[in-house]
């Protein structure tokens, strides 16, 4: 579907530029966009190697234990199912990224993990678990949104982090209302299919 609204929004645009006699303003718009977009992914691409990179050898020398073991409880109450199985530290690896606000070093992780939990869901139902995992790891909370910051040091701000403490208010309150609104789901439809 965005496909389509984004070849209506050129379309459009050429047409309304030719009719209006300003369609170098529209070749000039789109190059000037075309700029943009490469500044700000040269801007976000430091980063995000240095993210994925520590990630991964932080993986390799198995510090991911460490993380797993300083979250075992938590894991133990959200995760029983990965926790028997051994898949929580993958897990505590995508939560450890989601808070240090590296979405994009995060990805990969969060793909690892569904994948695991993924192996055990039965009939191609998604299992409560890896509904967790896809509610933690959407709405996660986020300490330092590194990815975030790094944009707006890219475009040119003079205080990228300033919005630390917005973004602590923000993502805690979506952690609250994810993890509310998935135990609720839980308890009213998971009796619903229990009694069927």
């Amino acid at each position: 579907m965005l496909t389509y609204i984004w070849i209506a929004m050129v379309v459009l645009s050429v047409v309304y530029g030719a009719a209006t006699g300003r369609i170098e303003a529209v070749g000039q718009g789109a190059m000037d966009g075309a700029k943009a977009a490469v500044n700000l992914c040269m801007a976000m691409l430091a980063p995000m190697c240095l993210w994925s990179g520590l990630t991964e050898l932080l993986t390799r020398v198995g510090a991911l234990g460490g993380l797993n073991r300083l979250l075992s409880p938590v894991m133990g109450r959200l995760f029983p199912e990965a926790k028997r199985h051994g898949d929580t530290a993958l897990i505590a690896a995508n939560i450890g990224a989601n808070v240090l606000g590296l979405g994009n070093a995060a990805t990969p992780l969060s793909i690892r993990a569904s994948k695991a939990l993924g192996k055990r869901c039965e009939g191609g139902v998604a299992s409560a678990e890896l509904c967790r995992l896809i509610v933690l790891n959407t709405a996660s909370l986020q300490l330092l949104p590194m990815t975030v910051c790094s944009i707006r040091a890219g475009l040119g701000s003079e205080a990228p982090f300033d919005i630390v403490p917005a973004v602590w208010i923000s993502s805690g309150a979506a952690l609250c209302v994810g993890l509310g609104a998935m135990f609720l789901a839980e308890k009213l439809f998971g009796k619903g299919r229990k009694r069927k």
